[in-house]
């Protein structure tokens, strides 16, 4: 049995652009924002519906909900493969941890960029303007954590 741990948390997040939904055998249903997450359970990115952007990226969501002390939460694994645009700057109305699992980012934000590689965190807060796009050689995996504001 496979836990989302550290390494696993995070290859996801700006390939929701024009996205379609990738058939498979059994989906399963999307995560519900209202869903009151109250009770402890394991969640596997292989047994989530994979989610194809136009640019090739591909994103799993694997929960979205409440949780019992009342912060709205939303996860997401997303894959930006070498040399794809990536979304354009865009500002969210609630907060999110990106936490680089493989590849570099190149984070976009408030005028500024930097890298960010393997077991980096990428903090945005509510309003900012900002992008990241897979700078590497190699496919950029990453775990978008959003918190609050419009995950509700």
């Amino acid at each position: 049995m496979n836990a989302v741990c550290r390494r696993d948390v995070g290859m996801i997040f700006w390939a929701s652009t024009g996205s379609t939904a990738t058939p498979q055998a059994s989906p399963l249903p999307r995560p519900e924002k209202s869903r009151t997450l109250s009770d402890s359970e394991v969640l596997h990115t292989d047994r989530m519906p994979e989610t194809l952007s136009g640019n090739g990226a591909k994103r799993w969501d694997l929960v979205q909900g409440v949780l019992a002390t009342g912060e709205a939460i939303a996860v997401h694994e997303s894959l930006q493969p070498v040399g794809v645009p990536p979304n354009p700057l865009h500002t969210v109305q609630h907060s999110e941890l990106i936490l680089v699992q493989e590849g570099t980012l190149l984070f976009e934000y408030d005028g500024k960029s930097e890298k960010v590689g393997p077991g980096g965190v990428i903090l945005v807060t509510i309003g900012t303007r900002h992008a990241a796009r897979n700078v590497g050689d190699v496919p950029a995996k990453y775990l978008v954590i959003a918190i609050g504001g419009d995950t509700r």
